[in-house]
């Protein structure tokens, strides 16, 4: 029976970034030769990073990227890495249009490029805008083995390629994958290429992406299945790793070329000589998924630490006030950027309590952060006696103030500000616009307000069976959320209980449902009208708030794009 190396480069690339994208590449594929490996197999668009957005619609980088395809080609073969024949991801441009694309490359030469056949159009893809379906399909023939390709979602839907494939006859799959991570996707992922394994009639090869890009993140989570559905091999989640396995695979079965399923399929023979009989590797590694906490948690932190280094920054700074959520922030920050990069301001008015800033300056003991503080008192009363503000204009002032010293001291050394608002305040509308809502990213944007203080203990418990600090004052955890922008101010008095307030916003936010469905859920009437509105309302802050890593089916900004003028309302029928 052939033999067959093959390593799975889970690698975190940078948008844009094609120069620096070659060098990983050549980088991650000389790592798989010393490990012996006949073909390696890197992410969807691997030379451009993803998703490249409107760059797709210039021609000029779209030129540049596939040059870049010709010049690895060249610069692996002189690394002495020829042999290896080596599957990367990139955008093409051909006379029908832009293309997600992927090459073969093997011996310095582009040996094949294949097009991606289904087209992601839902939540936060929006690949009809820019790309031009593929209909053809390349077999390369390695070793006496039969190798076919699919691009990310032609695993994702039924039909094309995988069927193709399977008619036609192929020994091995290999799938390069750009999949975003959302909650518990492996759920769903490994059933789905179990399936289509089974649907090729042979094992399959999944390179996923790993790294924050904007406000997507990458799980990695690579996989290889084999023909009958088992998980023959499995990388870590959240970092980068190359994972090596060999297969043993049948000869190569009876092949076909030709349409099938409208799709046509070509052949090309590299090397048709069975490899040489050679000591295979131990069992493959097949790595346990984490825990969801564990699993939410790293997202946040890759999500942030790629934000903050790819766009050329190594520090950050936000506002310490003590809460819940600036606690959960900087014990995030700290786990991305090391505690000495992040800078913790605390900003105390006159209603600030004792309390609230001891808080803050524990949590920067216990994360080693920097920590200065700077009262707003004095600044505040400038605002609000010059227009004799009072009540809610009081209030926000304050909020804005913070703001407004927090990008002050931003410009002044080089931090990037965060903003630490959660997704219920988000929902609802509750945070100030241009106060507490100013910064370039925002960690915590797509966790619920009841999630924020599940993964605060948890994170503290995990630190406690490290024997470490648990980086979160328990205080922050415990005491009632407040705002401190008026006397003995609570949460509770602007909006209902978090718990009932968080459950409403999965079925109204998450969930898209109607009045009479949140009336059948058992939500009481006067709840359901406070909720809507407050969330109808608050489109336009929303639209407002800096970008924050998505975590869930139905996040703000991609996923979620509703008017911000809309006289829609959901009422009693």
């Amino acid at each position: 029976m052939p033999q067959l190396r093959i390593a799975l480069a889970q690698v975190n690339t940078t948008v844009g970034d094609i120069d620096g994208n070659t060098a990983l590449t050549v980088e991650w594929t000389r790592k798989a030769a010393e490990a012996g490996a006949h073909v390696v197999v890197f992410p969807e668009m691997s030379q451009t990073g993803y998703p490249v957005e409107d760059l797709t619609l210039r021609r000029t980088f779209a030129d540049a990227s596939r040059r870049s395809v010709t010049e690895l080609a060249r610069r692996l073969d002189e690394a002495g890495c020829g042999e290896v024949l080596a599957y990367v991801g990139y955008l093409d441009h051909d006379e029908i249009g832009p293309r997600d694309a992927a090459a073969a490359l093997y011996r310095g030469e582009v040996v094949a490029r294949q097009f991606k056949h289904h087209l992601p159009n839902y939540g936060v893809f929006d690949e009809h805008r820019y790309f031009k379906p593929g209909t053809e399909l390349e077999v390369l023939r390695l070793h006496g083995v039969d190798i076919g390709m699919v691009i990310c979602e032609d695993i994702w839907q039924d039909g094309g390629p995988i069927s193709a494939l399977g008619k036609a006859g192929v020994d091995l799959v290999v799938a390069p994958n750009a999949s975003p991570y959302e909650r518990s996707k492996d759920e769903q992922r490994l059933p789905l290429i179990a399936r289509r394994a089974a649907e090729a009639g042979a094992p399959l090869v999944y390179t996923n992406q790993v790294g924050g890009q904007d406000d997507l993140v990458f799980d990695g989570d690579s996989l290889v299945v084999g023909a009958d559905g088992t998980l023959l091999a499995r990388a870590p989640q959240f970092v980068e790793h190359l994972l090596v396995l060999d297969l043993d695979l049948p000869a190569a079965s009876a092949a076909a070329t030709g349409s099938f399923d409208g799709l046509e399929v070509h052949r090309r023979v590299l090397n048709d000589s069975p490899l040489v009989e050679y000591s295979p590797l131990v069992a493959p590694t097949i790595s346990e998924p984490l825990s969801d906490e564990a699993e939410v948690w790293s997202a946040l932190v890759v999500g942030l630490r790629d934000y903050v280094h790819k766009n050329g920054f190594s520090s950050v700074t936000f506002g310490f006030s003590g809460g819940i959520d600036s606690a959960v922030c900087a014990a995030l920050a700290a786990d991305a950027l090391g505690g000495d990069n992040v800078y913790g301001v605390s900003m105390p008015s006159k209603y600030s309590s004792s309390h609230s800033r001891d808080d803050a300056s524990d949590l920067a003991e216990r994360i080693g952060a920097h920590y200065r503080v700077e009262p707003i008192g004095d600044m505040v009363d400038v605002y609000v006696n010059q227009l004799q503000l009072t009540g809610l204009a009081e209030e926000n002032i304050q909020a804005r103030v913070r703001g407004m010293l927090l990008m002050a001291l931003s410009n002044l050394d080089g931090h990037l500000v965060l903003a630490t608002g959660n997704k219920t305040e988000l929902a609802v509308g509750y945070s100030t616009i241009y106060g507490d809502a100013v910064g370039a990213f925002a960690p915590i944007k797509d966790l619920f307000k009841t999630h924020v203080w599940q993964l605060a203990r948890w994170r503290n418990e995990e630190a406690a069976k490290r024997g470490e600090t648990p980086p979160i004052p328990e205080n922050s955890i415990t005491k009632p959320p407040s705002a401190e922008l008026r006397p003995d101010q609570k949460d509770s008095d602007s909006l209902p209980d978090y718990e009932l307030l968080d459950d409403v916003l999965d079925d109204y936010v998450e969930n898209d449902r109607g009045y009479a469905d949140l009336i059948e859920a058992g939500f009481d009437p006067e709840t359901i009208d406070r909720v809507v509105r407050l969330v109808d309302r608050a489109e336009y802050k929303r639209r407002q708030y800096p970008p924050g890593t998505k975590i869930t089916f139905k996040a703000f900004g991609r996923d979620r794009r509703l008017p911000m003028t809309n006289g829609w309302r959901e009422r009693k029928s």
